[in-house]
């Protein structure tokens, strides 16, 4: 499920949860928060940061083979064999 984060439209209004925003998780097919839950103000959703995995070393051939690819190698013009 993805993490969404919501904030205040109105900071004057609203409580101190949703004033300083909050995150909430919820299934990707229901719509969006309209009203914050607690205080029953407008909110909006805020763009978050993507959380993306960053490789530390290249990938080896066993470390493919490992995880279950098929390494081919080129052998001439459009011939690969299964290494």
């Amino acid at each position: 499920m993805p993490i969404y984060e919501y904030i205040a439209v109105d900071a004057e209004r609203s409580c101190h949860t949703c004033r300083r925003g909050f995150e909430l998780r919820r299934p990707a097919d229901r719509p969006s928060l309209d009203a914050c839950p607690l205080c029953k103000n407008p909110v909006k959703k805020r763009v978050s940061r993507v959380n993306s995995p960053k490789l530390t070393k290249p990938l080896s051939v066993s470390d493919a083979k490992s995880s279950g690819f098929t390494v081919l190698e080129r052998r001439d013009k459009g011939v690969y064999e299964k290494r």
